[in-house]
């Protein structure tokens, strides 16, 4: 984690933080750039760009990257997992524990010095599963 110290928190970079931290939709920054300009409507979409690339380099945020090359971000750094629609690429959390001890069982198993590990489980989301459900409902069994 890098110094969090040598980046000061300007005002931006902390309505910025505030927002996300306010979203549990995990938004791309495109989507956080329309929560943040309500806001501070003089924002452009490069800063909100720029400040999530310092507030993830420093640790502060989590970055989610996507299948697709699309990027959605997480202002909650407690370890925690993930579940990924298939159909819409929407990101929630997921409820639980975490593993601790996953990292434990594998030291000294590899020759990797492991940092670390992610969990994401893919489905389908309940507003994708409604959508889907006319589409079953027509499909006759043969």
């Amino acid at each position: 984690m890098a110094d969090q110290s040598k980046t000061r928190m300007t005002n931006q970079r902390s309505l910025i933080l505030e927002e996300l931290r306010s979203l549990k939709s995990h938004p791309t920054a495109d989507e956080l750039f329309i929560a943040v300009r309500r806001r501070l409507p003089r924002i452009s979409l490069g800063t909100v760009y720029r400040n999530l690339q310092i507030l993830s380099k420093q640790g502060t945020i989590r970055t989610l990257p996507d299948t697709k090359g699309q990027m959605r971000f997480d202002g909650d750094n407690a370890r925690h997992y993930h579940v990924r629609c298939i159909k819409c690429r929407r990101v929630d959390d997921l409820p639980g524990r975490p593993v601790v001890h996953f990292e434990r069982e594998r030291e000294g198993k590899t020759n990797y010095r492991i940092l670390g590990f992610k969990i994401e489980l893919l489905g389908i989301c309940p507003e994708c599963n409604e959508r889907e459900k006319p589409e079953r409902q027509g499909q006759v069994r043969q």
